[in-house]
């Protein structure tokens, strides 16, 4: 499985950006895709998530201004972010979970750095 993320970038505080993220490979048995995000000196977090059946999860920190979203037929992940803060300066993540019964694993992208200045 590959993820290759694009969108990042740096903007204004207030401003968006969009993240996208296609999956390529052996994606059978997906159970949620999403993204997470490592700040400086943190560990990461999750930022969003997507299920199997479109259920999403957003961080509290997040809710109101991040919008996650899924194409199936082309196996992308997309996060709108909008009224970006500089605490949400990080590298973000693309994140596909596999499920074969209890047994789950993580496939991740490269990363994109997100810079926002005040």
């Amino acid at each position: 499985v590959q993820l290759v993320e694009s969108g990042g970038g740096l903007v204004q505080a207030g401003g968006s950006l969009r993240l996208s993220c296609a999956a390529s490979g052996s994606i059978s048995n997906i159970k949620a895709m999403g993204w997470y995000r490592q700040a400086p000196e943190k560990q990461r977090e999750l930022v969003a998530a997507i299920t199997n059946d479109d259920t999403t999860n957003y961080a509290d920190s997040v809710k109101g201004r991040f919008t996650i979203s899924r194409d199936r037929a082309k196996n992308t992940v997309a996060l709108q972010m909008n009224s970006l803060k500089p605490e949400d300066t990080a590298v973000y993540y693309c994140n596909l979970r596999r499920a074969w019964g209890r047994y789950e694993f993580d496939y991740w992208g490269q990363g994109t750095q997100v810079t926002v200045s005040s």
